[in-house]
């Protein structure tokens, strides 16, 4: 299976043959969604958290005597009636959103989200990215030469290039990941995968071999 390939000036540099095991596997909606909804589950942080009624303060002594007083009868100012009280049935600390996917799937999952952007002529790989300093309009200048243009893309790496990692901060449409650390979350969340050559070979290093 070929593709074309770019120069970094947005003309044509030739061709090159992409891995069966990473761009020709069918789409898999289901699974796709149970992987980004399982890694975002773990992304997720509990920060709203209220206290019960044996959590707050006080209420060890009955507020006043059960009769006689004409008051409603209470047993402890802990009592969700009362103002401070404990919350009834309130989001906690004990909370967990975490799920597990095992290998195989979470690899099958990520194939079926890059080969669904490679129908839909949704990948541009770049003959080879390289940039002068570390400055965001040469960077953007490159991406709006590319058929991906000025919209939301996720740029696979290589390796650690600092360089462009520090180019791509002010970037609003960029987001630039590692092609050995690329999850299906990170696919499914860009319009358009922009890689260099090498990266490919990463991906098929990684996950393939």
């Amino acid at each position: 299976m070929k593709m074309e390939t770019y120069k970094q000036t947005g003309e044509k540099a030739g061709t090159i043959e992409l891995s069966n095991a990473i761009f020709d596997v069918p789409w898999n909606p289901d699974l796709v969604h149970q992987a980004v909804v399982i890694q975002q589950g773990n992304q997720r942080q509990i920060s709203a958290c209220v206290k019960g009624r044996g959590e707050v303060r006080g209420g060890g002594k009955k507020p006043w005597r059960q009769k006689g007083t004409g008051r409603a009868r209470h047993g402890s100012i802990r009592s969700p009636l009362w103002k401070g009280g404990g919350v009834t049935h309130g989001p906690t600390a004990e909370r967990s959103y975490k799920g597990k996917i095992n290998d195989k799937m979470r690899k099958k999952a990520l194939f079926s989200a890059l080969s669904e952007k490679f129908r839909q002529n949704q990948v541009v790989v770049v003959d080879s990215l390289q940039i002068a300093e570390a400055k965001t309009k040469e960077l953007a200048q490159i991406l709006g030469n590319l058929p991906s243009g000025r919209k939301n893309t996720l740029l696979l790496l290589p390796d650690m290039r600092k360089d462009v990692i520090r180019a791509s901060r002010n970037i609003p449409y960029l987001r630039t990941v590692q092609a050995r650390e690329v999850s299906v979350l990170d696919v499914a969340a860009a319009t358009f995968l922009v890689l260099p050559k090498e990266s490919l070979q990463v991906l098929e290093k990684t996950f393939v071999h």
